[in-house]
């Protein structure tokens, strides 16, 4: 593992250069990867894994959309794509990548084929570490591991087939093989990760569900919408208001901001707007850390975990997201930003 300083902490990290390819293709050489669900992150790392030359084969229910897709990806019905069933049966990884409403679902059946030497794979902490809620106790005798990409199924996809890579967090929540280690970071490096950085389960679930209500799609939403709506109110057209709150930040500032740093935009953007940021964002700061308090503790008690899961449990829960996300859709906002984008010079 390398060691880099992040800012003054010392964090062991692994990177491509000391766990190349060949040496992750080495190590599962023998493997069988059978990536359980076709959904958000299905796609992305079942395509990295087979384009990496390692044997992976998809398990999905037949019949449905993801089925359709997965074919349309290139997996082929007996070959490389099965029902669920026969995909653990043959899996020596089970890469169980259903939405978390789905593995407690399809977990009494998954479990059957939990046989001992297997490794039980997850990107995201939430049901081992909510067990008492989500029932997800795997056997003591089959490694239990984790790599968890730092986004979507669809960006880990399209930045592998730009070259590049998508970071990840990876963990060991049981080895009872000797060999959990191995086997999880030559399955990050198989992925596509950037970077692969050690956590736990518990963690990482917990930063996780932190960080999609915070900073990366409620807090963001939230922020937008109130700047939105006040420079409406103060008379600005739609246009202006979009432009100004959203579309500035997602194509200029932003990328900006992914390639050199905060410090670094600040310090190239007009010494009106810099003067500016620099004057308001502890403003900013000290007035959500209240909010993002609440919110983590609510993410440790399980409080959170409790809501989605008895959410997913309602008969009526697709039709009432269809409802909440219609709101979003079509909000002026968002019907602006519809507008805009059709604007943008590529699309002309």
């Amino acid at each position: 593992m390398a060691k880099i300083d992040f800012g003054g902490t010392v964090e062991e990290v692994v990177t491509r250069e000391e766990f190349p390819l060949d040496k992750a293709r080495e190590i599962l050489k023998d493997e069988t990867i059978a990536v359980i669900g076709y959904g958000v992150q299905g796609p992305g790392q079942a395509l990295n894994l087979k384009d990496n030359g390692f044997n992976v084969i998809v398990g999905q229910r037949k019949g449905g959309d993801s089925w359709a897709k997965a074919q349309a990806d290139g997996f082929t019905e007996g070959v490389d794509l099965f029902e669920i069933d026969e995909a653990c049966e043959k899996g020596t990884i089970i890469q169980y990548l259903l939405s978390d409403a789905g593995q407690i679902a399809q977990w009494e059946n998954v479990k059957k084929y939990l046989t001992p030497g297997k490794a039980l794979y997850f990107s995201h902490g939430f049901g081992i570490t909510y067990k008492d809620q989500t029932g997800i106790i795997p056997p003591s005798d089959v490694d239990v591991i984790l790599v968890a990409p730092k986004g979507s199924g669809t960006s880990l996809r399209r930045l592998f087939v730009a070259g590049k890579g998508l970071n990840s967090s990876f963990a060991i929540h049981q080895d009872a093989t000797g060999k959990a280690r191995e086997r999880v970071i030559a399955l990050g490096i198989g992925v596509g990760s950037g970077y692969l950085f050690e956590t736990n389960f518990q963690k990482e679930v917990y930063s996780d569900l932190t960080g999609e209500r915070g900073s990366l799609m409620g807090a963001i939403q939230g922020l937008f919408a109130a700047q939105y709506d006040l420079l409406r109110k103060r008379g600005h057209s739609p246009s202006e208001a979009f432009n100004e709150t959203v579309e500035e930040a997602t194509q200029s500032l932003y990328p900006l901001v992914a390639e050199n740093g905060m410090d670094w935009m600040y310090a190239n953007c007009s010494t009106t707007a810099q003067r500016g940021a620099l004057d308001w964002w502890k403003k900013f700061r000290d007035a959500v850390s209240p909010v993002f308090e609440e919110l983590y503790d609510s993410v440790e008690t399980g409080n959170e975990a409790k809501i989605t899961i008895t959410a997913n449990e309602k008969s009526d829960y697709r039709a009432g997201l269809e409802k909440e996300l219609a709101e979003l859709k079509e909000s002026e906002m968002w019907r602006a930003g519809a507008a805009v984008r059709q604007l943008r010079p590529e699309n002309s």
